[in-house]
């Protein structure tokens, strides 16, 4: 048994087979899914497990290079604009219409849906490399 970290054997062992260049999308409970990426469901009630946590988690265990989210987050969720602005800063957060992120979200590898139900609490990540 895995001492720490990703404990979710599927979410796990999606995030293992990841490389250079995925992209990773985490998303709220309302996000539409789209077909083709491998989905990871940890959605349980309304708001469990949150956007921030399954975020901070996969930032824990992934090389991130880059992340895509929708500019309507910083009217409508300005306190998860405020969350990926701190844990993407500067130019590594491009933000772009919620429209244009669902586009890119069908180029995904992994969709890891969470429980949130805050509005654009969603975000693509692109994997990087440790060297």
């Amino acid at each position: 048994m895995k001492r720490a970290g990703i404990l979710n054997r599927r979410l796990a062992g999606a995030v293992a087979e990841l490389g250079h260049g995925d992209r990773v999308l985490v998303c709220d409970a309302g996000m539409p899914v789209p077909a083709g990426p491998r989905v990871v469901d940890l959605a349980f009630v309304a708001g469990v497990p949150s956007f921030a946590q399954v975020l901070d988690g996969l930032l824990a265990e992934l090389v991130v290079e880059g992340a895509v989210a929708a500019r309507e987050v910083r009217v409508a969720g300005p306190g998860t604009a405020a969350l990926l602005e701190r844990r993407f800063p500067g130019a590594a957060l491009r933000l772009v219409g919620h429209e244009e992120l669902k586009e890119l979200s069908a180029g995904a590898r992994l969709v890891v849906r969470t429980g949130e139900a805050t509005l654009y609490a969603n975000v693509l990540l692109t994997c990087g490399v440790f060297f």
